[in-house]
């Protein structure tokens, strides 16, 4: 059998994310024109890339119905003008959609199936807020399978803080406030926008142009937070300051095999190592990027300390301090979420692990000396995911940095 063939990430963009709900700025906006936007403006930073020779369009979206159903990959193919013999399908891992769009689409060309593929992921969470439309079996319930609590996010991540006590609710708001002000940052020195692609808006006082995600709050304080209402449990830990919010938002990125990048002229921002999946207990899904990380570690035949630079998606700041605990990482390592994370931007759910790819390879072209980063996330009904990436750019120069 053939050598696989080496997996490169070439770019990856995405929309801003807006606030979901008649407030937010894509009250007004269909789900799948979030993403032609997005897989639009991808193509028009990569003129290199002929259309035709893309040979998947992977999109993923939790909620599969509405303006977000009907096959979103081929449907998005089709409006952003690809060849119609481009053919693309939909995907679903509730949170890591998009990831998951990123390592099936890979193993296609790591395989030799595939030489281009886009993959990425929306959420309109003001259409279609999460778990809208479904029915779960009555056997989860009647058969104790699992917790109805393993429902709620909101009150998995509670079940984090139970287990954990020294994982205090100050701690988690002291992480939020750190992700809200690396994100101010990133924003002031320029880092985020250049991966960003506007998108026209409508609303009731006429027309406009989204080019900054709604979310941010950089006004935030740890007195602020230690106040909020605790809406999942009385007296509980998880807030709406330390977790993410209710987002809207979409993101694509070009994948290609190292031979393919090379005879189109592309240069590859990544190089996909190794990925890993696992499931946890759904009442606390969010540890579960632990044994993930964990697994695409021995994959790849690393350990943490070989990990430079970390991409950790906030779904609520207590699942980052179970990943960081559990490796011996200081909650302010200087290597984790350095342009903040979804606490600050939003968490629009499946299109969120391309989110972390594109500012890890971001941060990349900026750190040479770092050799390898990681993405990884929780998923609802109990499951994680991570993707470890080598670095281009690397000199050989061991970054000194080490974990506390």
């Amino acid at each position: 059998m053939a050598e696989r063939a080496e997996v490169v990430f070439v770019d990856g963009v995405r929309t801003p994310f807006g606030r979901a709900g008649e407030k937010g700025m894509y009250w007004q906006t269909r789900a799948d024109d979030l993403v032609v936007k997005a897989i639009i403006g991808l193509l028009e930073r990569n003129p290199n890339v002929p259309k035709d020779r893309i040979d998947e369009v992977a999109i993923a979206a939790t909620t599969q119905t509405g303006d977000q159903g009907l096959t979103l990959g081929r449907t998005a193919s089709i409006l952003a003008g690809l060849p119609r013999s481009v053919p693309g399908y939909a995907i679903d891992r509730m949170c890591a959609g998009a990831m998951t769009a990123v390592t099936a689409t890979a193993g296609g060309i790591a395989f030799g199936a595939y030489d281009l593929v886009i993959a990425g992921g929306v959420e309109h969470m003001g259409r279609h807020p999460m778990g809208s439309g479904v029915d779960p079996n009555p056997r989860f319930q009647s058969e104790k399978l699992v917790n109805a609590e393993a429902l709620n996010m909101g009150n998995t991540a509670e079940r984090i803080h139970d287990r954990f006590p020294h994982l205090t609710k100050e701690r988690a708001d002291r992480f939020a406030l750190g992700s809200q002000q690396k994100t101010a940052k990133a924003y002031s020195d320029g880092k985020i926008q250049p991966d960003l692609i506007p998108v026209a808006t409508r609303s009731a006082s006429g027309w406009g142009l989204a080019t900054v995600d709604e979310a941010p709050r950089p006004e935030t304080t740890l007195e602020g937070l230690a106040a909020l209402r605790t809406p999942f449990r009385p007296h509980g830990r998880v807030t709406a300051g330390n977790s993410s919010g209710l987002n809207d938002g979409a993101t694509a990125s070009l994948l290609s095999s190292a031979d393919a990048a090379k005879e189109l002229g592309l240069t590859p921002k990544m190089r996909l190592v190794s990925f890993a999946f696992a499931g946890v207990e759904p009442e606390i899904m969010g540890i579960g990027p632990v044994p993930s990380t964990e697994k695409a570690l021995r994959k790849a035949g690393l350990t943490i300390d070989d990990i430079g630079l970390f991409e950790l998606n906030e779904a609520f700041a207590i699942q980052v301090l179970s990943l960081l605990d559990h490796f011996g990482i200081d909650d302010e390592d200087p290597r984790v979420n350095q342009w903040g994370g979804a606490i600050a931007v939003g968490h629009p759910l499946a299109s969120s692990g391309v989110r972390l790819m594109i500012q890890l390879a971001a941060q990349f072209a900026e750190h040479p000396e770092v050799r390898y980063g990681l993405t990884a996330m929780c998923i609802g009904l109990g499951q994680g995911g991570s993707v470890i990436w080598e670095n281009p750019h690397y000199t050989g120069k061991r970054n000194a940095r080490k974990a506390k």
